[in-house]
């Protein structure tokens, strides 16, 4: 049995035409056979003949080895036995040649136009030889049975052969098309893996850079405000002692907002990701072909979805505004529209980039004054905030540090719910934040 590509090549250890040992083995052993048959044979068509011995047993052995030829040129090991029929030779060949001939891959029309010159020339040779040996008395048949015995040698020679070489053809041809697809099956599974793998990694990926811009914005807000109020309670200790004992009261009460925030965030990641590592483990058991990056991967959409589903809202932002201004930040909070409801992933985005905005403000400008509009249309919401520029006698530095991250993580935020972000200083030295979020997203 054949194969194909790299199976195939790996296959191939035999010498010449040969797939394998084995196979050059039998044919060597048929064509030994049918050489010394046919050289047998030749030594009666010597004698039919009036040739030397010698020259008929060397042409039937000549014309028997032939079958040696039968996987590569089956064509020519059938015209040789066809050649070879009136001398009453090479029975093993015909019915070798014949069964090569039909395994073979080539088109029927040859493999029937040769069987039929095969069947045609046994026909005859057997229809002659039989008249000739009642004539002679060594058979004693009547006339009328010399038709039938010429029909029935000649296709018992020529149709068994052929059946059983198209039967193992067809056979082969099937097995072969049968491996060539579970190889591509075998591809296609790999394949798969591979993408599932890089989906994995790429949603690890995902979730982490969320994760960061989530801790980020729970953060950077909170122990900002926490920085400014402890930079104005150290400038009015001695000057105005409520006044400090105030701002100690808001640092405690931001310190204490900013640690459960996290201690909820935590919280929803632990519980999501047990969660999803729990239900992928089932549906392993039940099936073993569920890649192990799934589980990484169903464990950072649940704490995604968890995340979302308990992040701020923008009935939040008014207070979120509060704490800006009682940190001594001049806010003016503007809405126009009519507002409702949106899904949670649209109105947490807004809340954040209006929170973020805010904390650069607390950053870079302390002591501006800035506005924050909130725009309810159609379509999509839309949120600016803009800082006019600094005084230049401003409130003591609080010396926040800043990693660069906060504008980045707003238009990340924005980009991925298909929304236009945009950010830059002002004609009048300020700057200005604005995004636009679809209503569907």
């Amino acid at each position: 049995m054949t194969t194909t590509g790299e199976s195939h090549r790996a296959a191939v250890t035999g010498p010449w035409w040969w797939e394998r040992r084995r196979s050059a083995a039998l044919d060597v052993g048929l064509a030994l056979a049918s050489a010394a048959e046919c050289g047998a044979e030749g030594i009666t068509f010597s004698g039919d003949t009036g040739i030397p011995a010698p020259v008929g047993v060397a042409f039937g052995a000549v014309a028997g080895a032939s079958l040696v030829l039968r996987r590569r040129w089956p064509i020519a090991v059938v015209l040789v036995s066809i050649a070879i029929t009136p001398a009453q030779m090479g029975i093993l060949l015909t019915i070798v040649g014949l069964y090569s001939l039909a395994a073979s891959e080539l088109p029927r029309r040859i493999i029937g136009s040769l069987a039929g010159m095969s069947l045609v020339g046994t026909l005859i040779v057997t229809l002659v030889r039989t008249r000739q040996d009642m004539e002679s008395g060594d058979l004693g048949f009547a006339e009328g049975f010399i038709p039938f015995i010429a029909i029935m040698t000649s296709i018992g020679v020529t149709a068994p052969p052929i059946l059983l070489g198209l039967y193992v053809g067809a056979r082969r041809r099937l097995m072969e098309s049968l491996r060539e697809r579970a190889d591509s099956l075998e591809r296609e599974l790999q394949l798969l893996a591979e993408r599932a793998e890089e989906r994995a990694e790429w949603a690890r990926n995902e979730e982490r850079t969320r994760i960061a811009r989530e801790m980020h914005d729970v953060v950077a807000h909170r122990v900002s405000l926490m920085v400014v109020h402890a930079a104005a309670l150290q400038a009015v200790a001695r000057k105005d002692p409520e006044k400090a004992v105030k701002n100690a009261a808001l640092v405690g009460d931001m310190g204490r907002q900013a640690l459960t925030e996290l201690r909820e965030m935590l919280g929803v990641l632990r519980t999501g990701e047990s969660g999803a590592v729990s239900g992928v483990q089932r549906r392993v058991s039940a099936s073993d072909a569920v890649p192990l990056a799934a589980v990484g991967f169903a464990a950072a959409a649940a704490a995604s979805r968890a995340v979302d589903e308990d992040g701020p809202c923008l009935a939040e932002l008014d207070e979120l505004v509060g704490q800006s201004r009682a940190a001594g930040m001049a806010v003016d909070l503007s809405v126009e529209g009519e507002s409702r409801a949106y899904a949670a992933e649209v109105e947490q985005t807004a809340y954040r980039v209006v929170q973020e905005a805010l904390t650069n403000v607390h950053k870079h400008a302390a002591g501006a004054k800035t506005y924050v509009r909130l725009a309810h249309r159609g379509a999509e919401i839309a949120m600016q905030v803009e800082n006019e520029p600094p005084p230049e006698a401003g409130p003591v530095d609080a010396r926040l540090p800043s990693g660069g991250n906060g504008l980045v993580g707003m238009k990340e935020r924005v980009t991925a719910l298909g929304g236009v972000f945009v950010s830059g200083p002002t004609d009048a030295g300020g700057f200005r934040v604005s995004a636009v979020l679809p209503a569907g997203a």
